[in-house]
């Protein structure tokens, strides 16, 4: 009876650990895009979205080294990460994940207040899973290689559609535009949504690194050498930007607007853990319906200049699909 006891247990134990992981996995995808819409707005404050995702990535780097310093456990996992770089069993370009990442904040700090968090989100997502046809292809991930399969193709197809829809809801000026660069400004609409499209692309690739650098020294080794990393590529642009005219010398008051490098490792660390309750994929489906959920409710309570237009929606219902249909044929 005991032994039958614990086996029920340790069943219901699964079943809730899956439940609260499909629920954290929703957390994930909204805390996407709630960044997205703050370092958004503190681009356009600052007029300056490089700055903003300066802030967003400096900020984040410094909480991690205040957890670091404290964690002895946390310093070990390091260590691993430069014994693997010593050895050989860690390429130097693995490391090199928060590249993608910085571009990817930068991305939201400058086109987010010009064109929603909808559309940001729908072309990010198209051009994610776009780019993970290439990256399994390739086996750049710890899991190895995954076969370019007709339906995956399929879904990239519906999902690069998408970010069409809603490119082809910009015309005209781009509104909220504080924080986009007069090259951007003056320049095609459409290059406002795929600039996010190639920031999603990247994803793809950071996240495939930053499993080997996980794999090795720990999910949180891997959050400290993408922020650092990041951190350091985007305050070199910022200062190529910034020679001549000075730095920002006025910052808002309001504490939210510092928030996204801070949300940005919690959801990082939180997909660590939760991916081990659910798998890949299903922590995939599950953050993709919460960022493109939250990014639609987003832009209705609290629009930016952009407004939320038709074809966003649109193309964010037809990302859905694309998602779904990009992993029928996964096991």
């Amino acid at each position: 009876m005991s032994g039958g006891g614990g086996g029920w247990r340790y069943g219901a134990g699964v079943m809730v650990r899956a439940k609260v992981g499909l629920a954290f996995g929703f957390c994930i995808g909204a805390g996407v895009a709630v960044q997205g819409r703050i370092n958004g707005a503190l681009g356009v404050r600052l007029q300056d979205g490089i700055a903003a995702a300066c802030i967003s990535f400096g900020l984040g780097l410094v909480g991690l080294v205040i957890a670091f310093s404290a964690s002895r456990r946390l310093r070990a996992g390091l260590g691993r990460v430069r014994g693997a770089l010593s050895s050989g069993e860690l390429r130097p370009w693995q490391l090199l994940g928060g590249l993608c990442g910085a571009f990817f904040v930068a991305c939201q700090g400058l086109t987010v207040a010009a064109i929603g968090v909808t559309a940001f989100s729908v072309a990010a997502v198209g051009g994610q899973l776009l780019s993970s046809l290439v990256v399994d292809r390739l086996g750049l991930a710890p899991s190895g290689r995954t076969p370019v399969t007709v339906v995956r193709v399929g879904g990239a197809t519906l999902a690069m559609l998408a970010v069409v829809l809603a490119a082809a809801g910009r015309s005209g000026a781009p509104v909220g535009s504080a924080a986009v660069p007069e090259w951007l400004r003056t320049g095609p609409t459409a290059l406002l949504v795929i600039l996010p499209a190639l920031a999603g692309i990247g994803l793809a690739w950071q996240q495939a690194v930053n499993g080997r650098v996980g794999v090795v020294g720990g999910p949180f080794s891997a959050t400290l050498v993408n922020f650092g990393i990041g951190t350091a590529a985007l305050f070199a642009i910022e200062a190529y930007i910034r020679v001549g005219t000075g730095w920002p010398t006025e910052f808002p008051s309001e504490l939210w607007l510092y928030l996204g490098g801070l949300i940005g490792v919690a959801f990082i660390a939180l997909a660590a853990l939760t991916v081990r309750w659910i798998g890949v994929l299903l922590l995939g489906l599950t953050s993709v319906a919460g960022q493109l959920l939250t990014s639609i409710t987003l832009d209705i309570l609290t629009p930016t200049g952009a407004g939320l237009s038709l074809t966003a929606v649109i193309g964010c219902a037809l990302t859905f699909v694309a998602v779904l249909v990009a992993t029928r044929s996964r096991p």
